[in-house]
């Protein structure tokens, strides 16, 4: 069975974080989400993938927290408080 071919987006091989999410991964987490990001990215622009760069790969090479604005979350991290 021949199948079509069908492109492949940024949005396919990208994971958004809220921020309240964001917040709840640790350092060594965050490290590697950045790192498979950009590699990504990368590997897609390098097969010919042209469209402007995603705001997610620029706020990274700014070394912004990548994470998504959503309503209704905190504005820093918090401590994850545990159940009494």
């Amino acid at each position: 069975m021949n199948k079509a071919q069908e492109q492949v987006s940024f949005k396919d091989v990208c994971v958004d974080f809220t921020q309240e999410e964001w917040c709840l991964l640790d350092p060594a987490q965050k490290i590697l989400y950045r790192d498979v990001i950009l590699e990504n990215y990368s590997h897609l622009v390098s097969v010919g993938y042209c469209i402007s760069k995603p705001e997610v790969i620029f706020k990274i090479e700014q070394g912004e927290e990548p994470w998504t604005l959503e309503e209704g979350f905190p504005n820093q991290c918090r401590p994850v408080e545990s159940e009494a």
